[in-house]
């Protein structure tokens, strides 16, 4: 589900709590090590992710948000902030020549350079968020 998040958006906060349950919690986050990437360079969009006003002069950043249920990927195009949910159990990730998230036929990829390097460690929390929410033990080699 993408939002136009760029002002205050009541069904955004709507959905994302009823799909992805509420922020973490100060000491929660303090625990975690944090619940948010730093900035990742969006190489692609699927179509159904384009904004209608997409320009592909500029790089356009995104960063990844940890919620209880799943992820929110929050990026900018011009002025304009959207915001992906995506629920852990939709959630399917590549690591090829580009870093790929997809859910429901739709994909953001982004370039491997020195942003991923960075947030290799929260990628990795990310995945491991997922195991223990869907309760996937027969992956633990």
């Amino acid at each position: 589900m993408l939002f136009n998040t760029s002002h205050k958006n009541k069904a955004y906060t709507t959905k994302s709590i009823e799909v992805l349950g509420n922020a973490f919690s100060l000491l929660e986050k303090i625990k975690r090590g944090g619940v948010g990437s730093s900035r990742l360079i969006i190489k692609e969009l699927s179509t159904k992710l384009q904004p209608i006003n997409a320009q592909t002069i500029d790089d356009n950043f995104a960063n990844i948000e940890l919620r209880p249920k799943g992820i929110i990927i929050h990026f900018t195009n011009r002025l304009d902030r959207y915001s992906w949910i995506i629920p852990y159990y939709r959630l399917v990730v590549y690591r090829t020549k580009t870093f790929t998230i997809h859910a429901n036929g739709h994909f953001i990829k982004f370039n491997k350079d020195k942003n991923y390097l960075a947030n290799k460690k929260f990628i990795n929390k990310m995945m491991d968020s997922k195991i223990e929410f869907l309760d996937l033990d027969y992956y633990d080699g």
